[in-house]
């Protein structure tokens, strides 16, 4: 997550390429729940916002899911299951109308959850005045992008509660994945006397919601900590075991190995610099990701309009040091934009898309350099010229790291003047969203498994295109695979598609993350998701 766009049959066609929420961990045991059922955990960043219609980090998706519940939900196999739904819905012959009975389900106050609830929530999220980033995982709805895009009513949306119970939602046309969709937070229900009693300060603070999910957020100390209860008007309460859990906001990586050393955490990501000496301890799990590490290059400016400074930058960095000293976590460096764990959608779903596309790692400082010098002289500068290069991160131990290490790496081999911005996580996001930045240290992690999550980031109109490259035939071909029926022809278009971002030095992609993670062997069925949200806490529970 953490990305924009605005695209228009773009579902209706990935669907029939199996977006599978797939790539589901688990640590479980037999089913139990005895013992003290408080879970202590560690975030690295404030959650930027809870408003299901603009949240769009993986930060903020992951305490949703915890914390709310839409018609479907994800499971513990990474499938969807039944939510707020009562049962599986009544679909029309032509596959195209969906019709939901809705369970007896309350709100965290008390009240009931409707069919209401859930028009008002997307009819919201597509309101163009809500300038949700996330709008277009709703346009397989009818009519969803017309509205968005000030073409049509909301009433002209294909979503209508037909009684307190009923919902009926009119696609586009046929979907092989909409119950997929269902699971993004941009479907979930909101309550619309919540959302206008608060305004522009709902969902920002714990008090200022209601929830009808697992559980409900009882605190939130901004920038330090956040923590849920049970929820004990949730519908299915009685699988929940957990009373309790807290995240503390911890950035340090020092700070959180002691924390999880004193017994105050139960679980922490391992830091990168702590790697070595925690890489055989019998705590250390693998936690799998289909995300991207790459940088963007503010093309709004001269100097990263030139072809041959971008690919200078790109040459200059050595990935693979980068993973292998810095990260050393197993993340993999990467030479394209679609990490491995993506599969290769209708060439062949039993492979992955860097199987039939392998991809080319290329470091060459003396290369870099000259095609540096020639980009300057194109645009008619010296290097006395270049004013310092501001690099914009995140404020969290490993982002420093590498940051420091991306700045050595560009002034060592390029000459250039580097300053590094970091900033706190919801600070990075606003600022890249505004070109505030000359370099940004950026990651996308998959909201689907198929390669057009990562490449339609690229096209022109895309708000998650924060450096601004724009290449007419990149936008075609994504454009055409989105309605294209022939899934192969699609498959090979896709690839074009990435090998001119990679070609043109649209971006440089640094490497395909894995992290690592200490968790204490009481914690069990705890699921965590490689594509979309990193885990849900619904099944979890402590064994003393």
């Amino acid at each position: 997550m953490n990305k924009r766009f605005k695209l228009s049959s773009l579902f209706a066609l990935l669907l029939v390429t199996a977006l599978a929420l797939s790539g589901c961990n688990t640590f479980s045991g037999t089913s139990g729940g005895g013992g003290k059922q408080v879970l202590n955990l560690v975030e690295l960043q404030e959650p930027p916002n809870l408003d299901s219609a603009k949240s769009t980090d993986t930060v903020s998706a992951t305490l949703l899911n915890n914390i709310m519940e839409g018609l479907y939900r994800v499971g513990k196999d990474g499938n969807p299951v039944l939510g707020i739904a009562a049962a599986a819905p009544q679909v029309s012959p032509d596959k195209k109308t969906y019709t939901f009975k809705l369970r007896d389900a309350k709100w965290s106050d008390g009240k009931p959850v409707t069919a209401h609830d859930f028009e008002y929530a997307w009819k919201r999220a597509l309101d163009p005045k809500t300038a949700s980033e996330y709008a277009y995982i709703l346009y397989p709805v009818k009519n969803a992008e017309a509205f968005n895009m000030g073409k049509a009513k909301a009433d002209d949306v294909g979503v209508k509660a037909l009684d307190d119970k009923t919902l009926q939602v009119t696609l586009e046309q046929p979907i092989p994945y909409f119950l997929d969709l269902l699971t993004f937070p941009a479907y979930l229900p909101q309550r619309q006397d919540i959302v206008e009693k608060f305004g522009e300060k709902y969902a920002l603070e714990a008090k200022n919601m209601v929830y009808d999910g697992p559980f409900v957020l009882t605190s939130w100390v901004h920038n330090q900590s956040f923590s849920v209860k049970k929820n004990d008007n949730y519908w299915d309460k009685n699988t929940v075991k957990l009373q309790q859990v807290n995240w503390q906001i911890v950035k340090d990586g020092g700070t959180q190995i002691n924390l999880y050393n004193t017994g105050k955490l139960d679980f922490t990501y391992l830091p990168t610099e702590f790697t070595a000496k925690y890489k055989n301890n019998k705590d250390v799990f693998n936690i799998k990701e289909s995300s991207s590490w790459y940088l963007e290059m503010n093309q709004t400016e001269k100097l990263f309009q030139n072809p041959k400074i971008r690919e200078a930058i790109g040459l200059a960095i050595d990935k693979k040091t980068l993973t292998d000293k810095v990260e050393q976590n197993g993340s993999i460096p990467a030479g394209g934009i679609v990490p491995p764990s993506i599969k290769a959608s209708g060439f062949d779903d039993k492979k992955k898309y860097r199987e039939v596309n392998q991809d080319k790692v290329q470091y060459d400082p003396a290369k870099a350099k000259q095609l540096w010098q020639e980009g300057l002289k194109e645009l008619g500068m010296t290097q006395d010229q270049v004013p310092p290069i501001h690099i914009l991160g995140d404020d969290t131990t490993g982002a420093k790291k590498d940051l420091a290490y991306l700045q050595d790496q560009l002034q060592r081999n390029l000459g250039a003047k580097i300053v590094i911005d970091s900033v706190p996580f919801k600070e990075r996001l606003e600022r890249g969203k505004h070109q505030q930045f000359d370099l940004l240290y950026s990651g996308w992690n998959a909201d689907y498994n198929d390669p057009m999550t990562f490449l339609d980031l690229f096209t022109s109109d895309n708000s998650f295109n924060r450096g601004k490259w724009s290449n007419k035939e990149f936008d075609e071909l994504i454009a055409k695979s989105k309605q294209n029926p022939d899934f192969k022809q699609r498959f090979n278009d896709l690839t074009k598609a990435e090998q001119i971002l990679i070609n043109d030095h649209g971006i440089v992609p640094l490497y395909y993350r894995t992290r690592l993670g200490l968790k204490q062997p009481k914690i069990k069925d705890w699921y965590w998701n490689s594509i979309g949200f990193e885990y849900s806490l619904k099944w979890t529970y402590i064994e003393e």
